[in-house]
C-alpha cells in the first residue's frame, strides 16, 4: 500500500489559512464526489434506457435465455463467446438468474467494480504523496474512469474486462502476503491469459513466490475448465491458439493490438503472423525491462500500468473493453517543466475518453495513426514515454512556471479570477495543437447540433431582412447581383471567402506563439470565448443565409444554383450546419485577426494590412450571399465580448517585454530567477512585481547542488493554497520565504541580474 505523506497547512500560512485552506480543500473533494456521484447515475440511466435488445448485448449472448451456456454442445460453435473456459465456467451459475443479472444487478455491480478500481489505484500512488493529493486522487479515478471509453463500452455490452484489472491490483496493493496477491493474479490470468506477463514482473521485481503461486492459480484454473469443458478447452487452446479469431473480425478497428493494425494495414497470411511475432517480441524485450526498472524505484503501480500495456499490445485480439490498463499509465510523471507535466496526462485522457475522429482530422493519410490511437498510447507507454524516476530532481520539484507582473486594473473586482496570471514562457505546442483540435472537433459537433430546422431557420431570415430594410442597411441584394456581373471581383470574393476564414486566424496565433507567448494566451482565450458565445447564437437563433431564401433571389457565387424544391437544398446540408449564420464567425475572427495586427504589429503597414482583411471578409461574406450585414455586426459583438470577458476574468493584459528578459536569461544557461523579472519590472516603473519567492539573501552561502542551476529558497508548500508544487530540483538551501510568495524559481547558473535602486 502507497504511503501518504500529510502536511499540515497551518504550518505554512499560518492558523487562519490553513483553516481556509482546509475548508476550500473539503469543498473541491464534496464537489468531486458529487461529480462521481452524478457520473455513475448517468451510467446507469444510459444503460437502462437503451431497448431490451440492445443493451448488455454481450452478457445476453452468453447468458440470456438463449445464450451459448444454455445450449448443448461447444461455446466457440458461434464464435459468439470470446472468454477463456474458465470464464465460461464460473459465468455457467448466473444462466439460472438471467433475468436478474442482465438487469440492474449486473449493471450495478459493475459499477461498484469501477468504485472499487479507482479508490485502489488511488492509494497506490507512489510516495511521496501530497495532503491534497491524496484526498481528491480516489474521486478524480473514478470520474475518469466512469468517463472512459473502455468502462462504458464494458456497461453497455455487460462485458468481464474490468475483474482482471481489479484483481491484478487488489493482488499487487491490497492483499497481505505474496501467495495471496499471486493467487489473485493467477485468476485474472485465467480470465485474461495475457495477464501472465505479471510473473515476469513478479519474479524481477524479488517477489518469486507471487509469481509461482500465480503461474500455479492459472495452471490449476485452466485445468480445473479443460476437466469440466474438455471440448470447449481443446477448442479454445489448441484449435484457436488461445482464443485468435474469436469474436468479431480481427481487422476491425474495436480489436486494438498490433496483430490487428496489421491486419487493417493490408497484412496477411504468414507475412502478417511472422512481424506480429517480431514486433510482439521486441515491444515485450523493451517494455517488461521498464517496467521492472520503475517497481525498484517505488512506482509500482505505474510498472503494472507498463506491463498492462504490453498486454494490450501483444494479445492477438484487444477490444476496447480491455484497454483499461493504458488509463493507468496516467501514474507516469513526464517533463522537467511544470508546463510539461499536463502533456502526457491529457493526451492519455483524451484518447481514453474521446472518439478517435475527434482527435485527428478526416484525411485518409492520417487514417493509420486515427485507427491506431489506443494501440498507440499504449505502445508509447510501454515503450517510449520517458517517465521520471523517483531520483530525478525533477519528480517532485519541476522547473517553475515564470509569470509576468500583473498590471493593475482600474476596477476593484478585476480580475475575477486573481490565480489566473499570465505565463511568461510558451505553453507546450503539441499540447497545444492537441487541444486546438478537440475544441474545434467540439465546436463542429455543437455546430451540428444546433440545428433549428428549415422553418424556423427561413422565419428568423425573413425577420433579419425586415430589420435591415428598416434601418435602411438591406445592401445584400444589390452588392451580389453587382458582383455576379463582374468576372473577376467574383472570382476573387469567392476565393478570399474559401481560403483566408482558417488560415488567417491559425497564422496569427502561430506567429504569437513564436514571438509574444504571453500574448498567444491571452488572445488565444478571447478567441475561444468568442467561439463559444457563437455557439449559442448558433442555437437560439438558426438563420437561414441570403443564398439560402427562396423569395429573395440571391445568387449562391460559391456554391452554385440551389434547387429550392428539395427539403435540404443547401449543398453541404448533409456535412455541415448551413443554418449557423449568426452571428458570423467568418467576420468575427476576420476582426480578431485584424484587432490581433493592430495591437502586436511593429510597422505600420503591417497593422494597415492586418486592418483590410476584416473588411475584405465582409465585403466576401455579403456579396456571396452567405451572411446579412448584421450577421457582421453579431460577428463584432462576440468577439467584443470574448475580449471584455478575458479582462474580466484575468484582468488587463501585461504590456511589459517581460518574454526577453526571460528568453536572454534562458539563454544564459538558466530559467529566469524571480528576482531578475522584479527588477526589471521596478525598472520599468511598474508598482505591480512579479509574485515569486525570495531571492537568496545578500552574502548567504550559495547551495551545493547541479552545475546547471543555483537554487533559490524553496516557497512554503503550494497543497495549502490549492497550487501545484514548483520547488527547485535539487535539495534547496532553507532560507524563509519572501512576502507574498507562493511559488518558488530557480535562478540560472549565469550571473543573476541587477536589481533596480529602491524607489
Amino acid at each position: 500500500m502507497a504511503n501518504v505523506e500529510h502536511t499540515r497547512p497551518g504550518r505554512v500560512l499560518g492558523p487562519g489559512a490553513g483553516s481556509t485552506a482546509q475548508v476550500r480543500l473539503g469543498m473541491v473533494r464534496v464537489g468531486l464526489w458529487l461529480i462521481a456521484a452524478v457520473l455513475v447515475v448517468r451510467q446507469v440511466v444510459a444503460v437502462q434506457l437503451q431497448p431490451p435488445g440492445e443493451r448488455l448485448t454481450d452478457l445476453e449472448t452468453w447468458i440470456g435465455p438463449e445464450g451459448v451456456l444454455h445450449v448443448n454442445g461447444s461455446l466457440y460453435d458461434a464464435d459468439q463467446f470470446t472468454g477463456t473456459p474458465f470464464a465460461g465456467l464460473v459465468l455457467k451459475p448466473l444462466s439460472a438468474s438471467a433475468e436478474n443479472a442482465l438487469g440492474l444487478a449486473w449493471t450495478f455491480g459493475t459499477l461498484l467494480l469501477v468504485v472499487l478500481l479507482g479508490t485502489v489505484a488511488a492509494r497506490a500512488l507512489p510516495h511521496p504523496v501530497s495532503r491534497r493529493t491524496s484526498l481528491l486522487a480516489a474521486p478524480v479515478a473514478i470520474c475518469l474512469l466512469m468517463l472512459s471509453l473502455p468502462v462504458r463500452n464494458a456497461l453497455y455490452l455487460g462485458q468481464t474486462s474490468i475483474i482482471p484489472v481489479l484483481l491484478v491490483l487488489l493482488g499487487c496493493f491490497t492483499v497481505r502476503g505474496q501467495r495471496a496477491g499471486g493467487l489473485l493474479i493467477g485468476t485474472a490470468a485465467a480470465l485474461q491469459p495475457a495477464v501472465l506477463l505479471f510473473t515476469v514482473l513478479l519474479w524481477c521485481t524479488k517477489r518469486r513466490r507471487a509469481a509461482v503461486s500465480t503461474g500455479a492459480t492459472f495452471a490449476a484454473c485452466t485445468a480445473l475448465a479443460w476437466a469440466a469443458m474438455p471440448r470447449d478447452s481443446w477448442t479454445y487452446w489448441v484449435h484457436h491458439l488461445a482464443g485468435v479469431g474469436l469474436g468479431a473480425s480481427p481487422d476491425s478497428l474495436g480489436n486494438q493490438s498490433l496483430h490487428g493494425a496489421l491486419l487493417r494495414l493490408g497484412c496477411t497470411g504468414p507475412l502478417e503472423v511472422a512481424l506480429f511475432l517480431t514486433l510482439g517480441a521486441l515491444v515485450v524485450c523493451l517494455a517488461l525491462p521498464r517496467a521492472v526498472r520503475y517497481a525498484r524505484d517505488g512506482q509500482l503501480l505505474l510498472a503494472v500500468a507498463v506491463t498492462g500495456c504490453v498486454a494490450v499490445a501483444v494479445s492477438p485480439t484487444t477490444w476496447q473493453h480491455q484497454l483499461l490498463w493504458v488509463l493507468l499509465a496516467l501514474t507516469g510523471r513526464v517533463g522537467r517543466r511544470t508546463a510539461d507535466r499536463y502533456l502526457w496526462p491529457v493526451a492519455v485522457v483524451l484518447v481514453m475518453t474521446l472518439p478517435a475522429h475527434m482527435l485527428l482530422p478526416n484525411k485518409s493519410f492520417l487514417f493509420p495513426l486515427r485507427d491506431n490511437a489506443v494501440l498507440i498510447a499504449a505502445l508509447a507507454a510501454a515503450c517510449a514515454v520517458p517517465f521520471l524516476s523517483r531520483t530525478s530532481p525533477y519528480f517532485q520539484t519541476p522547473v517553475p512556471t515564470e509569470y509576468a507582473p500583473a498590471v493593475r486594473s482600474r476596477w476593484r473586482h478585476v480580475p475575477l479570477l486573481p490565480f489566473w496570471r499570465r505565463v511568461v514562457t510558451r505553453p507546450n505546442l503539441l499540447l497545444e495543437l492537441l487541444l486546438i483540435r478537440v475544441c474545434y472537433s467540439c465546436y463542429d459537433y455543437v455546430r451540428e447540433a444546433a440545428r433549428g430546422g428549415r422553418a424556423a431557420a427561413e422565419r428568423h431570415g425573413l425577420w433579419v431582412h425586415s430589420a435591415e430594410r428598416a434601418l435602411g442597411i438591406d445592401i445584400e441584394h444589390w452588392a451580389n447581383h453587382t458582383v455576379v456581373g463582374v468576372p473577376w471581383a467574383r472570382g476573387f470574393f469567392d476565393f478570399y471567402y474559401e481560403s483566408f476564414h482558417f488560415g488567417v486566424p491559425l497564422t496569427v496565433l502561430g506567429v504569437l506563439y513564436v514571438r509574444r507567448p504571453v500574448d498567444f494566451r491571452w488572445a488565444r482565450t478571447s478567441l475561444g470565448l468568442a467561439t463559444l458565445l457563437a455557439l449559442l447564437g448558433f442555437w437560439l437563433f438558426p438563420l437561414a443565409p441570403p443564398r439560402l431564401m427562396p423569395t429573395l433571389g440571391f445568387v449562391d457565387t460559391v456554391h452554385g444554383v440551389q434547387d429550392f424544391s428539395k427539403p435540404d437544398y443547401g449543398v453541404l446540408t448533409a456535412v455541415t450546419n448551413q443554418y449557423a449564420a449568426m452571428p458570423s464567425l467568418h467576420f468575427g475572427w476576420a476582426l480578431w485577426c485584424g484587432i490581433m495586427i493592430a495591437i502586436m504589429a511593429p510597422r505600420w503597414w503591417m497593422k494597415a494590412l492586418g486592418a483590410l482583411h476584416p473588411l475584405f471578409t465582409v465585403c466576401s461574406i455579403v456579396v456571396t450571399g452567405n451572411h446579412w450585414v448584421l450577421d457582421a455586426v453579431g460577428g463584432a459583438l462576440v468577439v467584443g465580448t470574448g475580449f471584455g470577458l478575458t479582462y474580466l476574468l484575468s484582468g488587463p493584459r501585461s504590456t511589459h517585454p517581460v518574454e526577453g528578459a526571460a528568453g536572454r536569461a534562458r539563454g544564459a544557461g538558466g530559467v529566469l530567477a524571480a528576482a531578475g523579472v522584479g527588477g526589471a519590472t521596478e525598472a520599468a516603473g511598474t508598482s505591480d512585481t512579479v509574485r515569486g519567492p525570495a531571492t537568496r539573501p545578500a552574502g548567504a552561502p550559495v547551495p551545493e547542488g547541479p552545475a546547471t542551476a543555483v537554487q533559490a529558497a524553496p516557497a512554503p508548500a503550494p497543497e495549502a493554497v490549492g497550487e501545484p508544487a514548483a520547488n527547485p530540483p535539487a535539495p534547496p538551501a532553507r532560507a524563509a520565504p519572501a512576502e507574498g510568495s507562493v511559488t518558488s524559481a530557480r535562478t540560472p547558473s549565469a550571473p543573476e541580474p541587477r536589481s533596480s535602486p529602491p524607489r
